[in-house]
Formats: C-alpha cells, sequence, structure tokens
C-alpha cells in the first residue's frame, strides 16, 4: 500500500527549505500534482496556503530577490538578473530595489566577468566584437560593456 499523497502545507515547507521561492513560483509548484494520478490542488487551497506561510514569514519576496542577487549578480549584468526577479514574479517595487543595487556596480562587475573569461584585450575588431557580444549575452548594457573592455585596455598599457 502507498503512502499518501503530502499536504499542500508539507509540499510547500519541503520546497522553501530547499531555496527561497517567490509566491508566485511556490503557488506554481503547487499547483502541479505531487505524484502521477493525483489531483491537482485548488487554487483556493493554494492561496490559503500561502497566505499562511506569509503571514508566518516563511515567503519573503525581498529574501527571494536578495538570494538571486547574492547567486547570480557575480557573473551576469543587470539587465539579465532583473529579467530573472521579473521570471519569478517578484514586484516591481522589489525589482525596483534590487536594480538600485546593481547600478552601482555593473562595471566592476563586468569587468570581472570579461577578466575571467578574457583576461587579454582584444587585438583586432573581429574579437572586439566577440568579447561584445559575450558580455551583452551576460546581461551588460552596451555602453557598460564597451567601457568594460576600454578600462581593461588601459590596464593592459
Amino acid at each position: 500500500m502507498t503512502a499518501p499523497a503530502p499536504s499542500l502545507k508539507s509540499r510547500a515547507l519541503r520546497y522553501l527549505a530547499a531555496r527561497e521561492y517567490s509566491r508566485a513560483e511556490l503557488a506554481a509548484r503547487l499547483a502541479r500534482p505531487a505524484r502521477a494520478g493525483q489531483d491537482e490542488a485548488t487554487p483556493e487551497a493554494i492561496e490559503r496556503v500561502l497566505d499562511e506561510l506569509a503571514a508566518k514569514g516563511f515567503i519573503d519576496e525581498a529574501r527571494v530577490a536578495e538570494s538571486v542577487l547574492h547567486r547570480r549578480a557575480a557573473r551576469l549584468g543587470g539587465a539579465r538578473v532583473l529579467h530573472e526577479l521579473r521570471a519569478k514574479g517578484l514586484p516591481e517595487a522589489v525589482i525596483a530595489d534590487a536594480a538600485l543595487q546593481l547600478q552601482g556596480t555593473e562595471l566592476d562587475r563586468a569587468l570581472a566577468v570579461w577578466q575571467r573569461r578574457f583576461g587579454v584585450p582584444p587585438k583586432d575588431p573581429r574579437e572586439r566584437a566577440r568579447q561584445l557580444r559575450f558580455l551583452a549575452a551576460r546581461g551588460f548594457s552596451g555602453e557598460v560593456a564597451r567601457r568594460a573592455l576600454q578600462g581593461a585596455a588601459d590596464e593592459a598599457f
């Protein structure tokens, strides 16, 4: 005989024990059946559990943003990190606070990412374009990427 499926609350706590989840992410996870053949939870039941967990401080959108910034900001540009925060369903006020935190360190982070990947200034326009594309793909703006390459070239000479 199989064990009964875990309750919504126990599933939510198990997810939260592993990492921080935004309310939207957790709602999406809980909406999926825990086991094959099990019925999906009702939206009302999910909202009730999420309200209870938020009231107890288990769900905190600012903590989710801080966790993402801590894990991802050192390797990604502001645009990419903010995109990830939006994908998690965080409120715009929390995203705006994160953008302010990222703004001051954008050039330093771009230089660090560039240094880890390349370490030497581009020797020709083709290599320069490649390095700029790399930084752009990481979410750094064109201006920040150009300034990072310029700063790297200045340090080399």
